[in-house]
């Protein structure tokens, strides 16, 4: 297949992306020697976790580009743009150069499985790959990298990185990682590189003591926000993205930041600064309706329902109780996440998100508890978000904020209609 235009590209990533995946490392490290390795012309900061990982790559970004670094960006998965997951300087990637380098990497695909029909890379693989050779030719100063599902076995696990950060660790995936804190953690713990230093938030005891033990074995020293900042959020970090969650994430990078000062010369109060600086969207991140205030939130698992919980407390303390929009992945997440906002939500609007993987509307209505009194609908994400700007559910006669909340997926869905003069139609290149 000849990849003449974008569109081409995405539909041959697409058709990757359906034959489904083999969780292993074995063909990633095929790819990137192939290629020469382009994940070890920079240093490159590894970061894995639960929930945070991404805010906290945007900080540790933020840290380095304002003390003049010339940064790449590696997240996954993307809100609206496929470019938003190889970005240098937060400036992300064209669809023109997406198509150069894809038809690039496809010959080197199809090199390998010349030889090693099983080794051909995987729709990830290829996305990681993608990352790491932009900012090869970019010539990063250095690279801030999301660990995309895991950690032992991800694509990205084949970096070799300065410092290696997880930020949380919960129950999430448990069909892949493991169905015990102590089984994720040791998942998680996979990017631990031997003699390399280690950053950990506030993580449950039983997932503590396996990356601690994980750091023994590999000679690693282990740095522990809790050790520096103490267990109050209130003594963490401040940043100018809401929600006491983001200032764990705030103190974790500040613990990269320390640990990494002399090997790049930072300046702590500079990178304090910074934390004043971040834009990672979607998180707790307030827009303006006509009547009322909207409110976009990621909430996708059950450790992150807990913050959910406090921040809808809040609101409904501060202002009035919220309209919600709500779309889940898996049944098992929306046990978590439905009855927290009905704890505090006047009423709820269901919705199902283009994925293969999103909650139907019986189960999401099978998770409202009987206590809840509020009015339970159903709705469809172009019905209720027709163009940009606009909500249907913003009626001059209620006041009371919305929020949309959930998957990533759904908020990028909505993001799309709600924020774009047109249709960018990049979501089908979503992964986990």
């Amino acid at each position: 297949m000849e990849l003449k235009t974008y569109q081409d590209a995405s539909d041959w990533l697409y058709a990757l992306k359906n034959q489904g995946t083999t969780y292993g490392i074995e063909r990633m490290e095929r790819l990137v020697r192939e290629l020469d390795h382009p994940q070890r012309t920079y240093p490159i900061i590894h970061v894995a976790g639960t929930n945070g990982k991404g805010s906290t790559c945007a900080m540790l970004e933020a840290m380095f580009r304002l003390h003049g670094y010339k940064t790449g960006l590696s997240t996954s998965p993307h809100l609206v743009r496929q470019g938003e997951r190889y970005q240098v300087n937060r400036k992300i990637l064209s669809e023109e150069k997406i198509l150069s380098y894809v038809r690039y990497l496809k010959g080197v695909g199809e090199r390998i499985a010349e030889k090693e029909p099983e080794m051909h890379p995987s729709f990830f693989e290829f996305m990681t790959a993608l990352a790491f050779e932009h900012f090869k030719v970019q010539e990063v100063d250095v690279a801030v990298v999301e660990v995309g599902l895991g950690g032992r076995l991800d694509a990205t696990n084949v970096v070799d990185p300065e410092i290696s950060v997880i930020t949380s660790i919960g129950l999430d995936h448990c069909e892949i990682l493991g169905d015990s804190l102590d089984k994720i953690a040791r998942e998680k713990g996979g990017i631990i590189k031997a003699g390399k230093p280690v950053v950990i938030g506030l993580l449950p005891p039983e997932a503590e003591e396996v990356i601690q033990e994980i750091c023994q074995d590999r000679k690693c020293e282990l740095i522990r926000i809790s050790d520096v900042y103490g267990s109050e959020i209130a003594d963490f970090p401040k940043t100018c993205l809401p929600g006491d969650y983001q200032r764990i994430n705030a103190a974790i990078a500040m613990l990269v930041a320390r640990r990494l000062e002399q090997r790049f010369s930072l300046d702590l109060a500079k990178c304090e600064k910074s934390l004043q600086e971040v834009c990672w969207p979607g998180r707790w991140e307030e827009r303006n309706l006509q009547h009322r205030k909207i409110v976009f939130d990621v909430s996708h698992n059950a450790e992150g329902a807990g913050w959910l919980d406090v921040n809808l407390g809040r609101l409904a303390a501060s202002e009035s109780p919220p309209d919600v929009v709500m779309g889940v992945m898996g049944l098992y997440r929306a046990k978590a996440l439905v009855p927290v906002v009905t704890n505090w939500a006047r009423s709820i609007t269901f919705v199902i998100p283009q994925q293969s993987r999103s909650c139907s509307f019986e189960d999401l209505e099978s998770c409202v508890p009987e206590s809840f009194k509020g009015e339970i609908l159903r709705g469809d994400i172009a019905s209720l978000f027709p163009s940009k700007g606009e909500c249907s559910l913003d009626l001059e006669t209620k006041t009371n904020p919305l929020v949309v909340t959930g998957s990533i997926y759904l908020i990028g869905e909505i993001w799309e209609r709600f924020l774009e003069d047109e249709s960018v139609g990049q979501a089908k290149l979503q992964d986990f």
